[in-house]
């Protein structure tokens, strides 16, 4: 009796296992397109992504490099001091994008040119996303704001 409950106590931690290793792989199935990987523009040129790897993308925005194509298309470049790479979107920039300041894209990296699918933009003007302030310090380029 006793060598029957055993046999079917690790049949139940089994079926356990392999249910939990299952769901894990589902979950992470169902997840990998909503997993977007931060990269600052110097990692983006030193080791360009797949073409069909969504990712972010930040930094400060060029001064004098925002334009508007014919076909409604806003190109401009990001920098973090040490590269620059050039971002096209189609569609309403937020209010508070200018040049000069922190930014923040989601897209695919085509061709040598950042096709942005989303564009976020600082919140004040003392904000600045962490991502984007953790790749500049990594540059070498962020200084801290003085006061508060």
């Amino acid at each position: 009796m006793k060598g029957l409950k055993k046999k079917r106590r690790i049949q139940v931690i089994a079926v356990a296992a392999v249910a939990l290793l299952i769901s894990t792989g589902l979950i992470g199935y169902a997840l990998r397109d909503g997993i977007n990987f931060f990269r600052s523009p110097t990692q983006v040129v030193e080791s360009p992504p797949a073409e069909t790897e969504t990712f972010r993308i930040g930094g400060l925005v060029e001064d004098g490099s925002l334009k508007v194509n014919a076909s409604e298309e806003i190109v401009f470049n990001v920098t973090d001091g040490n590269a620059v790479v050039q971002v096209a979107y189609t569609g309403i920039l937020p209010d508070l994008f200018e040049e000069g300041q922190g930014m923040v894209g989601t897209g695919r990296y085509i061709q040598g040119v950042f096709q942005a699918t989303e564009i976020l933009a600082k919140h004040d003007e003392k904000y600045m996303p962490v991502e984007v302030i953790d790749a500049l310090k990594e540059q070498g380029v962020y200084q801290e704001a003085n006061g508060s």
